[in-house]
């Protein structure tokens, strides 16, 4: 009896081959129009709020707050109304939807910040200097055959060698004889991770009153290189432009920044070497440089070569401590990344700017593909 009174259901419909109720088609022509309408609806509100946020007129504090609830609050609204989208869906299309939908934000910015930019710079490589027409391969024969662009490309060079070399070096150094101390580790690892702190500008400007110089008339030496120097009954000595060794006390710098990093990242990696093969070497008859060259160094290779890379990228890029330390042309300090702000900011040459930005970008993709290389033996060794 209940059966019977029971109304017929859109499967039941479908089975027998009528037609389901009208409110099922008008429910759907709902859903859709929500799905759609509703992404339009956030674009035309986020439109808005960056309108807002760059009126000058606006009040500052509740330009911090918009910003705040729109990003946060509004990606998380963003997602739970996609998703809410992709529920209304047929069934047969929301698991295949629903990955593509999460992810697809993340292309989009990827894209946008990444893939087009790269792009848009290799084709204005190719232009020249507004922008306006091909000139071919005009701007890269001028990297490769610029005096200045040809010592630039030679010290880049010494960069990306000099600074990862000594900064891990003295980073393992540290790191190792860190681990050995019963006192203080904290301290004195905080003391050599402190330059850390400081941005690159600041640095150069810190090192720039260490190799201060000042000749005979213009006032007292104040560096205190100069200081030392003086103290010792020689004459002061202009740092900066004694080639090529300017270029080594410019690498100093980031060397000085750097390795309180690699110690740092050394010596976490240090300590998850379990103690048992250590003890075991030991008492196998190995000294103490054999556990470091033989157990150490090899276990903890890894971080050893994410820490190397991350300091060539650091040294392809560096560009604030040999512009704020002089004049790189007369010093002979110029580095790829340099000239690349002097073309495109200062000479206003977007072409030969961009054309050393493209070369800077396929020095970096060996160093990804390896670094790439060298996980994927580590995660097969696993």
């Amino acid at each position: 009896m209940t059966s019977s009174t029971e109304e017929p259901k859109a499967d039941d419909h479908a089975a027998a081959g009528t037609p389901a109720p009208s409110k099922n088609g008008t429910a759907s022509l709902l859903r859709l129009a929500a799905a759609v309408a509703i992404p339009i609806l956030t674009f035309f509100v986020l439109s808005a709020t960056l309108d807002y946020l760059r009126n000058k007129d606006a009040n500052r504090l509740l330009v911090v707050i918009v910003a705040m609830v729109v990003g946060g609050g509004g990606v998380f609204f963003l997602f739970w109304a996609m998703n809410r989208a992709v529920d209304w869906l047929p069934a047969r299309f929301r698991e295949g939807v629903r990955p593509y939908l999460f992810i697809g934000p993340a292309l989009v910015i990827l894209s946008v910040f990444l893939i087009y930019p790269v792009i848009n710079t290799i084709l204005i490589s190719l232009k020249d200097a507004r922008s306006e027409s091909f000139v071919g391969l005009e701007n890269y024969k001028f990297v490769f055959t610029d005096p200045s662009m040809l010592r630039s490309i030679r010290n880049t060079l010494g960069w990306i060698i000099i600074v990862p070399l000594f900064g891990v070096s003295i980073g393992l150094i540290f790191a190792t004889l860190a681990d050995r101390l019963r006192h203080g580790e904290a301290v004195a690892k905080s003391m050599i991770f402190l330059p850390m702190a400081i941005s690159f500008i600041g640095a150069a400007v810190v090192w720039r009153f260490m190799y201060s110089f000042r000749p005979d008339g213009f006032g007292t030496n104040i560096g205190l290189l100069n200081g030392i120097m003086i103290g010792l009954g020689k004459d002061p000595v202009p740092w900066i432009q004694q080639q090529p060794w300017n270029n080594l006390l410019l690498m100093v710098i980031l060397v000085w920044m750097q390795t309180g990093f690699a110690m740092v990242v050394l010596s976490a990696a240090i300590k998850s070497v379990p103690e048992e093969i250590i003890e075991a070497a030991r008492i196998d008859g190995a000294s103490e440089m054999q556990v470091f060259r033989r157990i150490l160094v090899p276990t903890i290779l890894p971080t050893i070569v994410v820490v190397t890379t991350y300091m060539v990228i650091n040294s392809l890029k560096v560009f604030d401590i040999v512009f704020v330390m002089g004049n790189p042309d007369a010093g002979g300090t110029e580095v790829m990344a340099e000239r690349m702000i002097k073309w495109f900011f200062i000479l206003d040459h977007n072409g030969r700017g961009g054309a050393i930005a493209v070369m800077l970008f396929l020095v970096v993709i060996p160093v990804m593909f390896w670094n790439i290389r060298r996980f994927r033996e580590q995660e097969a060794t696993r």
